[in-house]
């Protein structure tokens, strides 16, 4: 809109978010808001072990939990409940990814703080949803890739279930919570009240099945593993060339025509297994035909020609050769952070932007409690309170 002006305050800087998530789900999530300038604060457990893999120096921690504060509480103490209470009292957002039965253990639950703070929005992940007959069980992204269905089309055909290289249902589940969390505070601004905003690692790996889980809803067919190939597309996957490996996309009738065309293959445009569009029963034949061309020359000269007439062409890079790319260098894909102990640190950043803007300046994740007598004293503790509650080991 013409004569508008952009706020220079980040876009979510007027909620305040408390974050009792570990691992990876959670903070995927928090880490949405936290990138987007909200107030996130982590409510650590007092004096028990904080699960954070390799360590909270390693680059993981550091990746994932930036910009946030931290706070340590003993949340089984009456004391540690009532501060948490107050913060919940004034807190837009909070994420929790427990088992289910935890957070009404520990006296927290939806219901609890809601009826305190009708406003708030509460997030829970979980590995299998929060009833059911596996809502007891642990859920870690392997145990779900392979319950959920994707090691089963993940690999080459014939090779046995594969893993994913990725948390693929940890991440989406995180970013499917955050959505949900977002929605439920645009709906906020109409109806004044929050939400219970839940979702599993289990329903985020099946949403993300995508297509391979229609053909078998619709279609009724069970997808098999395709290796390199497209699942459903051809010719569309992994070819040689003279000095490596391409990733060719040339499937649908004028895709295919000017591959042939860039690759002085028109004989393949004679052969009726082939044109007008390749069919999928032929897909191997084609697939060795591709290859013979492909594997005269240099991996550079396909990408190159092959773009130049729209056939989409690639490299197969190493993650190393991925941030050397001048493409990823042009998108600004990584965040820079000064670490006290740790030194200059290049994060993964957001994938996207906002007038060109990817967020603020980026704060590395805090220490165990690194705010605590700043928190307790934003929400009205003396310093002598504070001190007593440390010397009790509330805090």
């Amino acid at each position: 809109m013409m004569g508008m002006t952009l706020s220079k305050a980040p876009p979510l800087s007027r909620f305040k978010v408390l974050d009792l998530t570990r691992v990876r789900s959670g903070p995927t999530a928090v880490r949405q808001f936290a990138d987007w300038g909200a107030d996130v604060l982590m409510v650590e457990n007092k004096g028990g072990a904080t699960d954070v893999g390799a360590g909270r120096h390693s680059s993981d921690f550091q990746n994932l939990n930036r910009n946030k504060r931290s706070l340590e509480l003993d949340l089984k103490s009456a004391a540690g409940r009532e501060i948490f209470y107050r913060l919940a009292d004034q807190a837009d957002v909070l994420f929790e990814n427990f088992r289910p039965d935890v957070k009404h253990r520990l006296g927290i639950d939806y219901e609890t703080l809601a009826a305190r703070n009708p406003r708030l929005v509460y997030v829970s992940i979980s590995g299998f949803g929060q009833e059911g007959p596996y809502a007891g069980r642990p859920g870690l992204d392997q145990i779900i890739q392979g319950l959920g269905g994707l090691m089963s089309i993940t690999g080459l055909p014939g090779q046995g279930p594969v893993r994913a290289g990725v948390a693929v249902a940890d991440t989406s589940a995180g970013l499917y919570a955050a959505l949900g969390a977002m929605t439920a505070l645009l709906e906020r601004e109409v109806t004044g009240k929050g939400r219970w905003v839940t979702t599993s690692l289990l329903q985020a790996q099946i949403a993300v099945l995508d297509f391979q889980a229609a053909r078998w809803l619709v279609d009724g067919e069970v997808p098999p593993q395709a290796g390199n190939d497209h699942p459903t597309a051809s010719a569309m996957g992994l070819f040689p060339a003279a000095d490596g490996q391409i990733n060719l996309a040339a499937s649908g009738t004028s895709m295919f025509a000017k591959f042939c065309r860039a690759a002085e293959a028109e004989h393949l445009l004679q052969d009726p297994r082939f044109a007008p569009r390749p069919k999928a029963r032929y897909r191997a034949e084609l697939n060795a035909a591709i290859a013979e061309i492909t594997r005269r020359r240099p991996a550079a000269h396909w990408i190159e020609v092959l773009n130049a007439v729209g056939v989409p062409c690639g490299p197969v890079n190493t993650i190393e050769q991925v941030f050397a790319d001048p493409q990823v260098s042009h998108l600004g894909v990584t965040q820079p952070v000064d670490h006290p102990s740790l030194g200059r640190l290049d994060l993964v950043g957001q994938p996207l932007a906002l007038n060109g803007s990817h967020g603020g300046p980026c704060a590395p994740a805090p220490e165990p409690g690194q705010h605590t007598d700043a928190v307790l004293a934003e929400l009205g503790y003396s310093p002598g309170e504070i001190a007593d509650l440390r010397a009790r080991g509330v805090i």
